[in-house]
């Protein structure tokens, strides 16, 4: 049940509620949530019921063991929440119509099964519970990528009991950040994470009644875009997956290599390519639609600088880093001949590198779109850290000084004040006994995590550094720029050749700030629907440790139960369960892990230029900031903002240029045109537009998975094969002979 404050007993608190009441109202800051997000709450309304739980408990299980399942596959499918949030309606209102309404007592104590109407703010708890079986950007916890790589790729004899510890406390961890920085990323007005509009307008269009003199009802929009998303996306879902990734100019130049690598979607630099599929468009950077403008300006300058520009010089002009030796856009590792990397001739039985075998068998080298990638992602590292010190550095002080007891609440913070507070020591507590358990593996599993205690230290000082930044940037942005490469560089040079160590290192470094961006952002969704936050508390804590304990234990039977998962040598040709996801985690611990930034980016390492790009990102906020302050009339110069634009080509790969410029399109016509010329259009329906796509896409997936998929009925025809391109993966460097490839 919801938890408010009694009611003004004194007179002098009559006269301050009042007081309240009667001052003026302001509109809010944001103008997107102005338009969205209601100014309106009824405290009276039950939130954490009976049916709440049930559902929300069942939403959180059942998203969970959908995605962690779908995460093995050569085609992996995220389920979001949204999924849920649907089906939890009609079974919300069911319960409310078939419960009995008298009082039940447990333990001494009573409470309802049915206190009435199925309401919205029950709907958001079982959407928050919901969204613990969803991580962001990957649809299970994260640590579960390195249990996969310690278990399939290493072949490591891991126990459950850590294992569990890893996953619980990588969660936790992050609800611990999430609870110390609520004051910088929830209550201010201007964190608003544009992500949250999208449900908060689902929920509206579930809950309100519209009128129907001004065309559809956002109710009507929504299942009418529901529907044609869904019988849509059986075309590139299984009919038609060439839709996924349109590479016509593979077609025009069937036999020139030059021609694929350009226009390849796939294998390629994906120019003139593009896709028609909703869940291409969102693979990497969620909805365009819930993105700001100014966003995805900046993305787009970022990506068409690294695309169209920086890699074509240095792959045709320049030859950097051996650079024809290699396809132009691969994820593989590779050898001086442009053959795959056979880790296992380098790796010892503990699971260190072999240094005599390595200088046997030869260095590692990377794509060139790769590479550059990972030397963009230096650049982010340092840029995200001087972009909010240059532009926010000021904020964050005095809201840190003045604990947010001077600042002016905006509508949603004042009305939020009805509610009873979560004490800071309640996140403190969960904090501090994830630190215990996590110190604890260093003890007790020394030898299977290779971490040692003090690099657990130095990852949770590496996290609680760049979560307040990072979390600022997605809060405006809706972008989230990473920093994997920078943990896992750092511990690279302190543990060379510890694989395991690296990989634990970034889950707890990196990930938990992935987590708390997560649970911040739910946060923030609770406080725009004006959820209690001891509610929001229970519903966080107990949804992350059921989606940690059913993520863990669907992953372990897979693992255990499916011969060969992961090992595509071993695999049958037909078989699914290849794990492209959890290869790229397996190439990042080789490459930061076993072999070590010290042999790639050290003094006489083939990548060592690389490391400047430090410098460079620390530098570039700098004249930005200057300009700002110089013409403070130019209201445009401050949303110039490099780490967002050193984000348009983060994650490639595995995300490939098509998936971006696909999203860049899409974001600009109905965040800038269709804003701009169609507001109260967009007003009505750009979000709930948004959740239609990814419900009725996720409902297809769901559907044709195991109707069709699991049973291995896939069709062969011109129209499945994804690219036409076989070409692009070729190498252009004379001399080099690569299987399927001219030799030049």
């Amino acid at each position: 049940m919801s938890t408010t404050k009694e009611a003004p007993t004194t007179i002098k608190e009559e006269a301050a509620a009042a007081k309240e009441e009667e001052e003026p109202h302001e509109r809010f800051p944001i103008e997107e949530v102005a338009l969205v997000v209601p100014e309106t709450d009824d405290p009276s309304l039950p939130v954490l019921t009976f049916r709440a739980w049930v559902l929300g408990t069942a939403s959180c299980v059942v998203l969970i063991f959908l995605n962690t399942f779908f995460t093995f596959r050569t085609q992996p499918l995220v389920i979001s929440a949204i999924l849920m949030q649907i089906a939890a309606l009609p079974a919300g209102r069911f319960m409310a119509s078939a419960l009995p309404e008298g009082e039940v007592r447990v333990l001494g104590r009573g409470f309802s099964l049915n206190p009435g109407p199925f309401n919205m703010k029950e709907h958001v708890i079982i959407t928050i519970f919901a969204n613990c079986g969803v991580s962001p950007g990957g649809g299970d916890a994260y640590s579960i990528g390195a249990i996969t790589v310690m278990k399939a790729y290493y072949r490591q004899g891991l126990g459950f009991l850590c294992a569990l510890i890893i996953v619980l406390t990588t969660q936790l961890l992050g609800y611990g950040w999430a609870g110390m920085l609520r004051r910088y990323l929830v209550d201010p007005a201007e964190m608003w994470w544009p992500s949250n509009l999208a449900q908060v307008s689902l929920f509206r269009a579930l809950h309100e009644k519209d009128s129907r003199r001004e065309g559809l009802t956002r109710m009507q929009f929504f299942l009418i875009f529901l529907l044609a998303s869904f019988m849509y996306y059986a075309l590139p879902g299984y009919l038609f997956p060439i839709l996924t990734f349109f590479s016509w100019i593979c077609w025009a130049w069937p036999h020139n290599i030059t021609a694929q690598q350009v226009g390849s979607g796939y294998h390629g630099l994906g120019v003139g390519a593009f896709t028609l599929d909703w869940a291409g468009i969102c693979a990497y950077h969620g909805s365009p639609l819930v993105t700001p403008w100014a966003s995805i300006l900046n993305i787009a300058v970022g990506f068409i600088m690294f695309i169209y520009i920086i890699v074509p010089l240095c792959y045709w002009k320049y030859n950097t880093f051996d650079a024809r030796k290699f396809p132009i856009f691969s994820n593989q590792l590779f050898t001086n001949t442009g053959h795959k990397y056979d880790t296992t001739k380098i790796l010892t039985p503990q699971f260190d590198l072999n240094e005599a075998a390595y200088n046997s068998y030869g260095k590692l080298y990377l794509s060139p779109l790769f590479a550059l990638s990972i030397g963009s992602g230096f650049a982010r590292f340092t840029a995200t850290l001087t972009h909010v010190a240059l532009f926010h550095g000021s904020d964050i002080w005095r809201q840190g000084r003045s604990a947010m007891k001077n600042v002016k609440l905006d509508i949603h913070a004042r009305l939020m004040k009805n509610y009873k507070q979560v004490p800071q020591w309640w996140f403190l507590v969960l904090l501090a006994g994830s630190v215990g358990f996590s110190l604890l593996l260093s003890f007790v599993w020394k030898e299977d995590v290779q971490l040692p205690w003090w690099g657990m230290l130095f990852a949770f000082g590496l996290a609680w550094i760049v979560t307040l930044p990072i979390g600022i940037i997605q809060a405006t942005t809706n972008q989230q720029p990473g920093y994997d490469i920078i943990a896992q560089f750092m511990i690279g040079y302190v543990l060379p050749g510890k694989p395991i160590a690296n990989l634990l290192f970034k889950i707890y470094g990196r990930i938990s700030t992935v987590h708390a961006l997560s649970f911040l952002s739910d946060l923030k969704l609770g406080h725009y629907m004006k959820i209690p936050p001891r509610c929001m508390y229970t519903a966080q804590l107990v949804g992350t440790v059921i989606a940690g304990i059913v993520n863990l234990s669907v992953a372990w039977w897979m693992l255990e139960s499916i011969d060969n998962i992961c090992d595509i040598e071993s695999l049958h040709p037909d078989s699914p369960w290849t794990c492209p996801k959890y290869r790229v985690t397996f190439d990042a611990s080789v490459i930061w892990g076993l072999i070590g930034p010290a042999r790639l980016f050290g003094h006489g390492g083939l990548y060592r230029n690389l490391v400047w790009l430090f410098l460079v990102g620390a530098l570039l906020p700098v004249p930005i900031w200057v300009l700002s302050k110089i013409f403070p009339e130019k209201k445009w110069i401050p949303l110039i903002n490099i780490p967002v634009i050193s984000y348009g080509f983060a994650g490639m790969p595995p995300a490939t240029p098509t998936n971006i410029a696909s999203w860049l399109v899409t974001g600009t016509i109905f965040n800038y045109f269709v804003f701009r010329y169609r507001k109260g259009w967009w007003q009505k329906y750009n979000y709930v537009l948004s959740a239609a796509l990814d419900a009725g896409t996720a409902f297809m997936g769901v559907l044709l998975f195991f109707t069709l998929q699991n049973e291995n009925r896939n069709l062969s025809w011109w129209g499945t094969e994804v690219d036409h391109c076989p070409l692009a993966s070729c190498p252009t460097e004379p001399g080099i002979a690569v299987k399927g490839c001219p030799v030049f």
